[in-house]
């Protein structure tokens, strides 16, 4: 249950048509469900607001199929699958109705929510090889209920590219940078928005790159403020920060 059906639960409490007995066991109920290999998070909604999501590197495709599958008797509307494989893929999807990307290794199962965020969150890469890592980012975004521009292979090697999308820049409630080699599309981004900036380094480039090493110490001291930066390659990371962000109204402390 999300925060919504929470609320919509008390409601029905207050309003004398749910009885609190029942009320009481469903929130007895909800804190996880034991599943022997696993512990469904099932109130990770209410606490984040946000379900869990399923990290699909390292487990069978069987075990994928079953925490799904317990997620959508739990009346989750939207299960995000991430770091899928094909293989996986092909065996959830014999039971369950699963949108595979096989560019980003992200599986949804369920309906995709209509945008409810603020404002738009704006996706953009380096080069076209950044696209797997920006892929995970806009699509985990999407799923939380965003509204995301896409400005791919905009990297400093061509600034020309980059300042044709300005005002998609300038607009922006959110950026997602995201750049491997020297990963300094962050910092030249970060000194053109008056929003936060999540930089995302990524495994791309040659032998002095060191995996990302480089790009992540180069988006670490970016003298741009307002630049955040996640791990290597960690688009879901991103674009699930970018969704908190965005859906973040004023507060009086």
């Amino acid at each position: 249950m999300d925060k919504k059906e929470w609320k919509e639960m008390l409601e029905q409490v207050a309003a004398g048509t749910l009885p609190p007995d029942d009320a009481m066991l469903r929130i007895k109920t909800e804190p996880y469900k034991e599943m022997g290999f696993a512990k469904l998070d099932t109130h990770r909604g209410i606490r984040q607001g946000m379900a869990e999501v399923i990290y699909g590197a390292g487990k069978t495709p069987d075990q994928i199929l079953k925490i799904a599958a317990e997620m959508v008797r739990e009346h989750e509307k939207t299960v995000l699958i991430t770091r899928m494989s094909q293989e996986a893929a092909d065996h959830v999807s014999s039971e369950l109705d699963l949108h595979y990307d096989p560019l980003c290794r992200i599986g949804i199962v369920g309906e995709m929510p209509e945008p409810d965020g603020i404002g738009k969150i704006v996706v953009a890469t380096g080069g076209t090889s950044d696209m797997p890592v920006a892929e995970e980012a806009a699509l985990t975004a999407e799923v939380y209920g965003n509204e995301v521009v896409r400005l791919y292979d905009v990297g400093v090697a061509g600034m020309h590219r980059l300042m044709s999308h300005v005002e998609d820049i300038m607009t922006a409630r959110v950026i997602v940078a995201i750049a491997g080699m020297e990963g300094a599309l962050a910092s030249v981004i970060g000194g053109m928005a008056d929003c936060p900036v999540i930089a995302v380094p990524t495994s791309i480039g040659y032998g002095a790159n060191f995996g990302g090493l480089s790009a992540l110490l180069s988006m670490l001291n970016s003298c741009a403020s307002g630049v955040s930066v996640v791990n290597i390659d960690n688009g879901f990371g991103a674009g699930y920060l970018a969704s908190m962000i965005n859906h973040m109204e004023g507060r009086k402390s």
